[in-house]
């Protein structure tokens, strides 16, 4: 009898952890899938969306994850983002990835190595090595589950938000795993509807990794061919364009609504004007004068490489969603007018110009990239360090020796990059000529 009793618990405790939950009794919904075999052994759960903005001014957002995370490349994204597009909301960031990471192992160190830094808003990617690199089974969702549920109840017992990210997905070849690509993204499909149960259990955000992220690879593949991987040469850890979509999963989650600046120009009454975070300083012989304290993201490269963010961009609807920086031109008499941005220049109807250009996505050079590049430079320094004083020094021989002096000797050297940051933010003063087509 006591046998069958503890079976019938575990049966009962297996159906909790694993099974896909049915929250108030209905039926879960599910994603749309494209029309691929591909896809169809796949069974994403619908990702919720943010109820509106989720950060808030002064946020301090811890970025914690597996080695993914410690490449700092979808993390320097996010932050350089937050630091350039929303500078009014004064974010400040810190990353903390760890190589080899598994939820269980981030649990061990969150309190001595993140919370002591008073996150009030944390974003999570892990899943990842939890997977195993091999075909679901039920053990695997149960740790992943006690753990990330965890790892979500302690950083709100401190006070913090939470944006609970679903793991990436793997390329056809993982070179440590006889497993198949379809057998471990469907174990890491599963860990994302896991996932979404632990973050709507909880009350807290969800950033859908997986899933266009796999959409992402297989496009990607069809319009660039087998060369192209986006989830990285290994298999694991994508380069800049994987890194990249990852990046919009999270900034979608945070809630933001990608209005960098509108720049209006009515040309019969020569009258300009700027939404915030730009201010018109001359309009004269079609010439427009702007200082901008906010910039739109900037990133070159070639469109057909997995290595460049811009790449990334042909992806993913970030452009249209997170990056519009759009000129609108009323009372325009010409059919065609020549819009000139720093150095590069587009032809508009009359038409597309009054319904309004993304100049952000036109001009992948333009007068913000230099300033740009210098942020995005100081993030990637800062972001260097913070692994270094994390791993290296609060876990190294320092840190066992006396780890409150090293957290407050490595925070005075980190206060270097953070300065660095700050000054390389600076209003960008620019201007937009909109001259009249020959026929």
């Amino acid at each position: 009898m006591k046998l069958r009793l503890c079976s019938a618990v575990a049966a009962g405790l297996w159906l909790f952890l694993v099974l896909p939950a049915r929250l108030n009794g209905a039926e879960p919904a599910y994603e749309a899938k494209p029309d691929h075999p591909f896809f169809q052994a796949f069974a994403p759960r619908k990702a919720p969306a943010p109820a509106g903005l989720v950060l808030r001014e002064g946020d301090r957002l811890a970025i914690c994850g597996d080695s993914i995370t410690e490449q700092r490349m979808y993390s320097r994204i996010i932050e350089t983002y937050l630091t350039v597009c929303v500078p009014e909301l004064k974010i400040t960031t810190r990353q903390f990835g760890w190589s080899g990471e598994t939820a269980p192992g981030f649990l061990v160190r969150m309190t001595n190595d993140v919370l002591r830094f008073r996150p009030t808003l944390a974003t999570t990617c892990y899943g990842m090595n939890d997977h195993g690199y091999r075909r679901y089974e039920a053990p695997i969702g149960a740790k992943y589950r006690e753990a990330m549920t965890a790892i979500v109840r302690a950083f709100t017992n401190a006070g913090a938000r939470v944006i609970l990210g679903s793991p990436g997905c793997v390329g056809p070849k993982v070179a440590w795993t006889r497993a198949t690509q379809e057998e471990m993204n469907l174990s890491l499909c599963e860990l994302r509807n896991l996932g979404i149960e632990i973050a709507q259990a909880e009350g807290v955000g969800f950033a859908d990794v997986f899933w266009p992220m796999l959409k992402a690879t297989f496009f990607a593949t069809q319009r660039y061919g087998d060369v192209y991987q986006l989830p990285g040469r290994d298999g694991v850890h994508p380069d800049w364009a994987g890194s990249f979509v990852m990046a919009y999963s999270f900034l979608k989650a945070l809630g933001l609504n990608g209005d960098i600046g509108t720049i209006t120009a009515d040309l019969q009454a020569i009258q300009a004007t700027a939404s915030p975070g730009h201010e018109v300083k001359g309009f004269a012989d079609g010439e427009l004068r702007i200082t901008s304290q906010r910039y739109p993201f900037c990133a070159t490269g070639e469109i057909n490489k997995d290595t460049t963010i811009r790449s990334g961009m042909t992806l993913v609807p970030f452009n249209a969603e997170l990056n519009r920086f759009i000129l609108v031109v009323t009372n325009a008499a010409a059919p065609r007018y020549i819009v000139t941005w720093g150095s590069g220049y587009r032809s508009y109807t009359r038409e597309q110009l009054a319904k309004g250009v993304n100049l952000a996505e036109d001009f992948a050079l333009n007068p913000f990239s230099e300033a740009f590049d210098r942020v995005d430079a100081a993030v990637a320094a800062k972001q260097a360090y913070e692994t270094r004083q994390v791993k290296t020094l609060m876990h190294g021989d320092e840190g066992r020796a006396d780890m409150e002096a090293t957290v407050a000797l490595t925070e005075k050297a980190r206060q270097f990059y953070v300065d660095a940051l700050a000054a390389a933010m600076v209003p960008v003063t620019h201007t937009i000529k909109i001259t009249a087509q020959s026929p």
